[in-house]
């Protein structure tokens, strides 16, 4: 009952800020509106990823993005992904994680199941069982570097639903 409702509130807000998305007309850009704001994040973001493994930080990433519905970020970590090597199957096992637990480390099961708790944190907070597990796998500090990560990528997400970014543009590259 979780999974479906899960999978029905991504599809909910993946249609829903698709629709945002194409129907409003351009809006801020917050790299140039909030500059030490962005670069705050940016440099909050480096340091959580700092020492992780990048094939893990691109599954956190990947999985915060599907649940928020956020189309820029999830084409962004997917590219990235593909690039750095990852498998296509995993790539297209994220979202159902839980029923394809053979394509996942237990470690890489526990980072997303964390990823789920903290993204969804109004539906219920951290559940201690998720936590206890994400402490058997993790250490304090690349723990506490794991949980910096979520906070980026849905502060990331939200910056990209907000400002209408859309999914295919990357305004890391020079353009």
């Amino acid at each position: 009952m979780t999974n479906n409702t899960n999978a029905t509130q991504t599809a909910t807000a993946a249609s829903t800020a698709s629709t945002a998305a194409s129907t409003t007309a351009p809006r801020l850009n917050f790299a140039k509106a909030a500059p030490k704001a962005f670069k705050a994040l940016i440099g909050f973001d480096a340091a959580a990823r700092d020492g992780l493994d990048p094939a893990l930080v691109e599954l956190i990433q990947i999985r915060a993005s599907l649940l928020n519905g956020c189309a820029y970020c999830l084409h962004m970590h997917t590219s990235d992904a593909r690039k750095a090597g990852e498998d296509e199957a995993r790539l297209h096992m994220i979202g159902v994680w839980r029923e394809a637990r053979n394509f996942f480390t237990e470690k890489e099961q526990a980072a997303l199941a964390l990823t789920e708790s903290v993204t969804l944190v109004s539906q219920g907070g951290i559940p201690d069982d998720v936590y206890v597990e994400a402490t058997r796998h993790f250490d304090e500090a690349e723990l506490a570097r794991v949980l910096a990560l979520i906070f980026t990528i849905n502060t990331w997400n939200r910056i990209a639903l907000s400002t209408a970014k859309v999914a295919g543009e990357d305004e890391r590259v020079a353009h």
